[in-house]
């Protein structure tokens, strides 16, 4: 079973534009922190905390792919707001606070709506004002980052 779950997962990332793949990584960061809240309300604070873990990477991941040089001020201020989620991160860890979980989910879900505008902007063939502030995701390390996290 889980052979096929890799399988899935790798067919499923190979088949995902560099969009895609960004706003792949938001989904799997936002999930990871809904569930960490329901575990910290539910008293699993171990299970929160990995999924806290989860989406620190994700978001970390994302932190590591920025392309300054070519995104410039776009990109500096996603470096901001990626340092910030993983600050408030930590911060969770240690408090286990569901209302700040839900304000970096609202924070997150607000640049993946930048991302999924900048897709269909793209996709009617308006070129993008951002210039590609991150990195190219390759498909290998972002299908590592969706299936470790």
């Amino acid at each position: 079973m889980n052979n096929k779950l890799e399988a899935y997962r790798c067919a499923d990332t190979m088949g995902k534009s560099q969009l895609d793949l960004i706003i792949t990584v938001y989904d799997g960061a936002i999930k990871a922190l809904r569930m960490a809240a329901h575990h910290y309300r539910d008293k699993k604070n171990q299970n929160g905390y990995d999924e806290i873990q989860k989406a620190k990477r994700m978001v970390t991941h994302l932190y590591s792919t920025l392309d300054t040089e070519k995104g410039g001020q776009v990109a500096a201020n996603l470096g901001k707001m990626y340092s910030w989620v993983i600050a408030q991160l930590s911060i969770i860890e240690a408090t286990k606070d569901v209302e700040q979980i839900e304000a970096v989910v609202t924070a997150l879900n607000n640049l993946r709506s930048g991302w999924v505008e900048l897709k269909a902007r793209q996709g009617v063939g308006t070129k993008a004002a951002v210039g590609a502030p991150e990195r190219k995701l390759d498909h290998q390390t972002a299908e590592h980052v969706l299936t470790t996290a």
